[in-house]
């Protein structure tokens, strides 16, 4: 993960706005907030390139940069990093639009594992790309 980006790396995955049900007693939008907005966006790349079901397994780095405030758009993008023969390494960056505008600031990067399941629910052989 890189920490002092200009532009974010990956595909726009998904897009929400910070509302204030979702703000700690100080205002600020609560971390695991932000992080279950990133592990949906990992999911969605995950599902994609496994063209299956995936759950995630593991969360191996996590970077809170910079506060989300109330009424920012948060903005998650993905990278599959590493696809194995059942997992795969997703990066992904956050990114805040303040007051709904082109502003744009990062907020948290990660890397999150997801393994595929089959329909059995066990682990599955992740298809060729």
């Amino acid at each position: 993960m890189m920490d002092t980006d200009t532009e974010p790396t990956g595909a726009l995955t998904i897009r929400t706005l910070a509302m204030p049900a979702d703000t700690n007693p100080s205002g600020d939008i609560f971390g695991g907030w932000v992080m279950s907005q990133m592990d949906i966006a990992g999911a969605i790349a995950a599902v994609e390139r496994a063209k299956g079901r995936v759950v995630t397994v593991a969360v191996e780095a996590m970077t809170f940069i910079a506060p989300v405030k109330v009424g920012d758009i948060l903005c998650v993008y993905t990278n599959i990093e590493r696809v194995g023969n059942t997992s795969i390494t997703v990066g992904i960056e956050a990114w805040a639009r303040r007051n709904r505008i082109a502003d744009r600031v990062k907020v948290t990067d990660g890397r999150f594992v997801y393994v595929a399941l089959g329909e059995d629910g066990k682990k599955t052989i992740i298809p060729p790309a």
